[in-house]
């Protein structure tokens, strides 16, 4: 079978095309660039399967390209290198650009799955006559019998799982999908690389945003999303001013550090207004809230019930924690058994039944 794999030269999309090389199949490497996109040259690149959160080993800028190169000539593999930068900067930049300038938390790697990895390296692969994409996730795809449509799940490692970020993946991206290493420890994945000799059995690991290339969130913002950095109020939970910030999208609920006020106590991001361009703080108590709405809802196992339990992150490093979830037209409600910190608008709810993941949404507003 011919499987085209996405591959950053990083350690996980490695090893996912040595088992696949290893089961006898016939494998095609393909590795995103970001053309000019990116500051600093015309090698800018962004990791093909792994997002910026997943700490997947990689050379970022000028060495990540011949990383991916390399490590194709080791498995003797055909590879392709395709330049993505117009319609990233189209779909994901832009995104991001406007999610922070709205005083929004967005997450880029979410919504370039859908629409980039899996979607137009997608199609580079059935470009080149592969059945499947497979990446370096650590995200697992059950195709039980009997069922119709795959369903996504944990990966085996609870400290890598990147199943969060592809909670937005169509049935269809599912079904054309490989994870080979799902079902490996972080640590397993280690020792096949050093094992085999892989280029990237020593590569450091980097948890940047892949398209900022070294550059500050806030110099990005400022060169390219001026509108974010207008300086504004700061103000306490019941509306006094205590100082000025330098642009809400420099700010995210939760943050401590950057505010430049002199209190007796640690002082916390509790909520963005943007439509007064204000940054409000309070104790860390203030960031505890039990329910959230989210929209732009995504949804992988048929049709959801009115109202059921669950399990549910509010972002990639929380724990799943029991809940109630209410739909009711285009949007849900989820109401946590216990309340949750720094609930953050603009990141994604993952719902979970166990381990396999049910769907999500964006998060509009904690209510209190």
């Amino acid at each position: 079978m011919r499987i085209a794999v996405a591959m950053s030269g990083g350690i996980d999309s490695s090893v996912a095309a040595l088992i696949l090389l290893r089961e006898g199949h016939d494998v095609v490497g393909l590795t995103m660039t970001l053309g000019a996109l990116v500051g600093g040259g015309s090698d800018g690149l962004v990791r093909d399967a792994d997002s910026a959160a997943d700490a997947e080993p990689d050379r970022l800028a000028d060495g990540w390209i011949e990383s991916a190169v390399r490590t194709a000539e080791f498995l003797d593999v055909e590879h392709h290198v395709v330049d993505l930068g117009s319609v990233f900067e189209q779909s994901v930049v832009s995104y991001f650009l406007s999610e922070y300038s709205s005083g929004r938390t967005p997450n880029p790697c979410v919504i370039c799955n859908r629409l980039i990895k899996f979607g137009c390296l997608l199609d580079e692969a059935r470009g080149l006559g592969a059945e499947f994409l497979a990446t370096g996730h650590h995200a697992r795809i059950i195709r039980d019998e009997g069922r119709r449509v795959p369903r996504l799940a944990m990966g085996r490692d609870p400290s890598k799982d990147q199943s969060y970020f592809l909670h937005r993946l169509t049935h269809e991206q599912l079904e054309a999908t490989l994870m080979p290493i799902g079902e490996f420890m972080k640590d397993d994945v280690r020792a096949i690389a050093r094992e085999a000799g892989l280029p990237a059995a020593t590569a450091r690991e980097s948890a940047d945003v892949c398209f900022l290339s070294g550059r500050s969130l806030s110099g990005f913002l400022l060169e390219r999303s001026p509108d974010g950095v207008r300086r504004g109020p700061i103000e306490d939970v019941d509306g006094h001013i205590l100082g000025e910030h330098k642009g809400i999208a420099s700010y995210t609920v939760g943050q401590r550090g950057g505010l430049g006020l002199s209190r007796p106590r640690p002082t916390y991001v509790v909520e963005i207004v943007p439509q007064r361009n204000a940054i409000v703080v309070g104790d860390d108590e203030d960031l505890y809230c039990d329910t959230l709405e989210a929209s732009e809802l995504s949804w992988l196992l048929g049709a959801p019930p009115a109202r059921f339990r669950a399990q549910a992150k509010i972002r990639y490093a929380a724990r799943p924690t029991a809940c109630d979830v209410t739909f009711e037209n285009d949007g849900m409600t989820v109401h946590f058994d216990e309340p949750q910190r720094a609930i953050a608008p603009g990141q994604f709810v993952v719902l979970y039944d166990g381990d396999i993941v049910l769907g999500g949404g964006a998060i509009d507003r904690a209510v209190r």
